[in-house]
């Protein structure tokens, strides 16, 4: 069946990818794949630091270029969000306190269920057949008062960058695939034509794996219990902006958490 979703998605994009210029509302998938795409896209150059459990998959760049790469790939991401911003008022922007309540929850639970781990991924993780599960989804832990401590300016300039991705650009580009397309598209291949809100147990499971392989595996029962929560806030409101604000809001505060204890490693 959703074989069957991914050709017809293919065949419609085709047919519309040839005539130039069209109109977002005719090209629907732009306005929640494109930004997405190029984040993702430009974040496979990202260096990793010598020895960490991903710098076996990075393409050789330099720790220390990690901020000059960051900042292109938050740039060229907030072109994209430009280009397809007028998509974006197909949702009306209203806000409910329930994204600001699940959006502090949350960062307790994230904060707190990543500190404590799962014995069980790591055990994975370090198992010699599956070298790939340590790498998958590691972050960068780039300290900017470390790399850049004799050029103090450039510290807190690039920590502005950081923080701008971290609780303004990831939020609103990765709730709108996950929540604006996936999610719907799992349910019918005329995605754009289901109700934001309606869930069905693939939709569900698609909010929770699709997380899980953009984030470390250690930090699975933090990604199940918080991509959950924000499921509910989204069956609850109806409303994009919710979950993107409870997104903000967990990422803000978790930012704010890195920089008061030195825990680098959650971003």
């Amino acid at each position: 069946m959703l074989g069957n979703r991914l050709r017809a998605f293919a065949a419609c994009n085709l047919v519309m990818l040839k005539h130039n210029l069209l109109p977002l509302d005719k090209r629907p998938w732009l306005i929640f794949l494109l930004p997405f795409l190029v984040f993702m896209l430009v974040g496979t150059l990202e260096p990793a630091s010598e020895g960490s459990a991903s710098s076996h998959f990075s393409l050789g760049i330099p720790y220390a270029w990690y901020p000059l790469v960051y900042t292109l790939k938050i740039v060229l991401t907030l072109a994209a969000i430009v280009l397809v911003m007028p998509g974006y008022r197909q949702f009306p922007l209203r806000l409910s306190p329930w994204a600001i309540a699940v959006g502090s929850g949350g960062a307790v639970i994230w904060i707190v269920l990543c500190t404590i781990g799962l014995p069980a991924t790591k055990w994975l993780a370090d198992i010699s057949s599956l070298p790939w599960l340590a790498g998958l989804g590691a972050r960068a832990a780039y300290n900017p008062f470390e790399q850049l401590g004799d050029h103090a300016p450039l510290a807190w300039c690039f920590l502005a960058v950081r923080l701008l991705g971290l609780a303004c650009v990831v939020p609103l580009i990765e709730e709108f695939f996950l929540r604006g397309f996936l999610m719907r598209f799992v349910i019918d291949a005329h995605w754009w034509e289901v109700p934001f809100g309606k869930l069905t147990a693939l939709a569900v499971a698609a909010s929770i794996v699709a997380p899980a392989l953009s984030h470390p595996w250690t930090e699975l029962g933090a990604v199940i219990a918080w991509f959950s929560l924000v499921t509910w806030l989204m069956a609850k409101t109806k409303n994009i902006w919710d979950c993107v604000a409870a997104h903000a809001v967990t990422n803000l505060l978790l930012g704010i958490y890195v920089l008061l204890s030195g825990q680098w490693w959650l971003w």
